[in-house]
């Protein structure tokens, strides 16, 4: 007897992973990583914890598909800036103040995403992201050394410096004493000093004349 799969169990199933996801990714932007447990998550959804099994073999399989899900947005709204048209100089700037703002705004979120300790199946996706991060600076870096925007040589590796550059200049301002410092009214930096130090590092970097906001 051959097994038929029924249409409307599929689309019940399809409804509930995306139930799950939906789900997960709230618990990640309000606490991070750290704030997504199976039995939570499954009280979130109103199944049972074992009912998540079905469709994630593991939490780290599970934490994985919400980061993928996660940066593959950053990833279209970075490109959508990097890709548009002004010369190249303006829309790196534009790429890094967009990045750092959508960062400054969801910063839990963010914070997950660029620095929480994270299972192993994270760690592979944030390496697949930030490859894919580069691989958009490399396109822009390519058109504006063709055009003499650009003064670099090894793009590639300029291209990796300038993910290493982000990241790093907004792990201290997203971090846990960070908000808090700024919950409690003590003087820290904010999202225009953040933006315009990273915009003119990067700019300096490839050789680039800096630009008005």
């Amino acid at each position: 007897m051959t097994y038929r799969t029924n249409p409307e169990r599929v689309d019940r199933d399809q409804a509930l992973r995306e139930r799950i996801l939906e789900c997960a990714l709230a618990r990640v932007t309000e606490g991070g990583f750290a704030a997504l447990t199976m039995q939570a998550l499954a009280e979130d959804v109103g199944i049972a914890t074992g009912s998540l099994y079905r469709h994630f073999r593991s939490k780290g399989e599970l934490a994985a598909e919400v980061f993928a899900a996660a940066c593959h947005l950053e990833v279209e709204a970075l490109a959508h800036a990097l890709h548009g048209p002004g010369h190249p100089a303006a829309r790196l700037a534009q790429g890094l103040r967009q990045f750092a703002g959508r960062a400054w705004h969801s910063r839990r979120l963010a914070f997950a995403l660029i620095a929480e300790p994270v299972d192993a199946e994270v760690d592979e996706q944030r390496l697949l992201y930030r490859e894919a991060y580069a691989e958009l600076f490399v396109e822009l870096l390519e058109e504006g050394v063709a055009s003499g925007a650009f003064r670099v040589q090894q793009i590639n590796l300029v291209a990796a410096c300038l993910v290493g550059a982000i990241a790093e200049s907004l792990v201290g301002p997203l971090s846990p004493p960070a908000r808090a410092a700024r919950e409690a009214g003590q003087l820290s930096l904010d999202l225009e000093q953040v933006s315009q130090g990273l915009v003119t590092f990067c700019l300096r970097a490839v050789g680039a004349e800096e630009v008005q906001p």
